[in-house]
């Protein structure tokens, strides 16, 4: 009997050679599967890829401009400027009263970073082409990460609450406040919520019989909103006394009160020209509503308050969300005793958690069908030895794209869906290459494992020619440029690796199980 004879001469057989008779072979494979396990678990989950979207806004006052002056002397001029950097795809000019606002796209696929610091430093360079009175410019750059929110809650108040509009307000700021201190929530907003003030309705016809203007109103009630500080004199230790007058307007009857005028030797108080309330920002003509079924039946249309929260740049907003729900169970109880009631409008962490459970759960059943195929064509041991490769390939590239900052999305799992099929080609080009090693007549001369290392070593340098031509295909799709190559991001920097994975698995796993699930026929079997 020949006893390791063979020389080896490519990398699979090396591999082979390795790991054939490695007492750490298995223990590296439960690693691999553990560390796919908990990069599957740990990376940040999202409905579809992040995009780098660049982008800002230049906010341009000039006290007493009229929107053609402002169109003329800020908005035209900026323009120009800002098309003079790189990347600019758009440039969106807006000319109103004492202010002008420039809207500026970048390219999709521009670093967003680096488009910031170009835009600001354009509109700083040129401050000295605007005009005279011009104040400073406000450079506000779009964050797309941030601007679309993970969650969006409407408040409103059920029939039986009394509590008022701002109320109503009040109590959401103070949630918006307690849901701002959670890990990882990038910023909250609110819509739709109105702001106490004291509403002062003026009688115009009492006004003309008192002679009054609307001037001297609103003097009066400057004059008492505001605190004014007053420096009296020293003392004789050298010390100021400082006397203030603190904000009087607290209750409706104190703005009332306020006398704005005399008349024929008589106080005038605002009472009698106008009617004064406590009530919510009226000025404000906008407010959100809300309709939603309860009971089956569609309840009339309410008004509500929009609560929004985002989360951070590279975060799993399946987590994020899943701690703001938290936090907003805990709230119910309190809510229920004021009348509040609540409805999530938005939930994109629940939405990407079930989608990329449910491609999950497809990527299972394609494993599951391939194994059920191979058990036909090769047998039911090689069936295993090849369906065990797959999630090990998987695990690495799920850790690999854990590593480099990618999320799991639908476009990733797409990816693998994509290669599932080219996964464990080399693994059954390696399993078949044994089969017939182990059934031809020479078998009976060599030990099992000088087989498993000459059938590996044998089909090495072809399969790796093969891989590496499939995994230059799919470096192409990585230049493409625009929206289309930004979301199809997660194939050329998956696919390759997957492959490349396949490889090493396929010369490793495949060996090993095989020397220890397969055995050389007896001699009448052989042919």
């Amino acid at each position: 009997m020949k006893k390791n004879s063979y020389e080896v001469t490519d990398i699979a057989g090396k591999f082979a050679k390795v790991f054939l008779k490695n007492p750490l072979t298995p223990l590296l494979g439960i690693f691999l599967l553990l560390l796919g396990y908990f990069a599957l678990e740990l990376t940040p989950r999202e409905e579809d890829p992040q995009m780098e979207v660049s982008g800002g806004a230049i906010m341009v006052v000039l006290p007493g401009a009229t929107p053609n002056q402002i169109r003329n002397v800020i908005i035209k001029p900026l323009e120009r400027k800002i098309k003079e950097i790189k990347g600019v795809e758009n440039v969106f000019g807006m000319a109103m009263e004492n202010v002008g606002i420039v809207n500026v796209q970048y390219f999709i696929g521009e670093n967003r970073e680096e488009s910031n610091l170009k835009l600001y430093d354009k509109v700083m360079q040129n401050m000295d082409s605007l005009p005279k009175g011009t104040m400073q410019p406000i450079v506000k750059p779009f964050d797309i990460d941030i601007d679309v929110p993970i969650l969006t809650f409407a408040f409103y108040l059920k029939n039986d609450s009394n509590l008022s509009k701002t109320d109503l307000s009040i109590k959401v700021k103070e949630i918006q406040h307690e849901l701002n201190m959670i890990e990882n929530v990038a910023k909250t907003t609110l819509k739709g919520a109105k702001r106490e003030q004291f509403n002062v309705q003026v009688d115009l016809n009492k006004l003309s019989g008192y002679y009054i203007s609307l001037g001297q109103i609103m003097k009066a009630l400057e004059s008492l909103a505001v605190s004014v500080p007053n420096v009296k004199n020293r003392t004789k230790d050298g010390k100021l006394v400082i006397f203030g007058v603190k904000n009087a307007i607290e209750t409706v009857k104190d703005v009332e009160n306020i006398m704005i005028a005399q008349y024929m030797g008589s106080p005038i108080y605002l009472k009698n020209v106008a009617k004064v309330e406590k009530s919510y920002d009226i000025q404000n003509f906008q407010k959100a509503t809300i309709s939603f079924r309860e009971n089956g039946k569609f309840v009339t249309t309410k008004e509500q308050v929009t609560l929004t929260v985002s989360k951070l740049k590279g975060t799993n907003a399946v987590f994020i969300a899943g701690d703001v729900m938290d936090k907003l169970d805990a709230m119910k109880p309190e809510l229920e005793r004021l009348g509040l009631g609540v409805i999530t409008t938005r939930n994109y962490g629940e939405r990407a958690n079930e989608a990329v459970n449910e491609l999950v759960f497809h990527l299972l059943i394609s494993i599951v069908i391939i194994a059920i195929l191979l058990v036909f064509v090769l047998g039911w041991r090689e069936s295993i030895i090849v369906t065990f490769t797959v999630p090990a390939i998987l695990a690495i590239t799920l850790f690999i794209a854990f590593m480099t900052d990618q999320s799991v999305n639908r476009i990733t799992l797409f990816a693998f869906l994509l290669s599932l099929g080219l996964l464990v080609d080399a693994a059954i080009i390696v399993i078949e290459n044994i089969h017939r090693h182990l059934h031809s007549p020479d078998s009976a001369d060599k030990e099992l494992s000088e087989i498993m290392i000459e059938a590996t070593d044998e089909i090495g340098a072809p399969t790796n020619i093969a891989t590496i031509a499939i995994i230059l295909t799919m470096v192409p799709m990585a230049f493409v440029g625009q929206m289309m190559g930004q979301f199809m991001k997660p194939i050329p920097a998956n696919v390759p690796v997957s492959l490349f994975a396949s490889l090493i698995v396929a010369y490793i796993f495949t060996p090993y199980l095989a020397n220890k699930m397969l055995r050389k026929p007896k001699k009448g079997e052989l042919h």
